[in-house]
């Protein structure tokens, strides 16, 4: 019986591909599922063209699903029935803001909006743009400004 290329393939690479996602995941039960995903992500799509086609979107797409588990692991759901039990302790606002006052020392006027606009209201370019009179790219240009302005000031105060 004749194995097609992505199957031959897999076959030959599977011990290394096993070991890169054990050493991605750390766990060796979550290496052998991003294996099976990988092999069946690739195998639903286009077969590939050469046994070096195959091994290399094999590695590819393994890797992309280790990165994929990471991050799921690192994200928290929330529940409704958990927001019940969250407590601000006192002054932690306070200490928030007087944290983003000094960060956002040094930012022009139009700076310190666009970004209360962007961050505290979540308002889109374009309707910050609009609300200011501004062309889009003005606004990024100057979102960007502000973004490096604090990223600065940031790094400043951890030395």
């Amino acid at each position: 019986m004749k194995t097609d290329r992505l199957t031959y393939s897999f076959l030959n690479v599977r011990d290394r591909l096993h070991r890169n996602a054990l050493r991605i995941l750390k766990n060796d039960e979550d290496a052998k599922d991003a294996l099976q995903d990988t092999f069946y992500n690739l195998w639903k799509n286009e077969p590939p063209a050469s046994d070096t086609e195959a091994r290399n979107k094999l590695f590819t797409v393994l890797r992309n699903i280790c990165i994929d588990r990471l991050r799921r692991r690192q994200t928290v759901p929330i529940n409704e029935s958990d927001l019940g039990e969250i407590t601000v302790q006192p002054g932690f606002s306070e200490d928030m803001e007087r944290l983003e006052t000094l960060l956002s020392t040094g930012l022009t006027q139009i700076q310190r909006e666009i970004y209360t606009f962007a961050v505290h209201d979540c308002l889109e370019y374009e309707e910050i743009a609009s609300r200011l009179n501004m062309t889009v790219e003005a606004v990024r240009m100057n979102m960007s400004r502000a973004r490096k302005r604090i990223r600065d000031n940031y790094k400043k105060l951890n030395r």
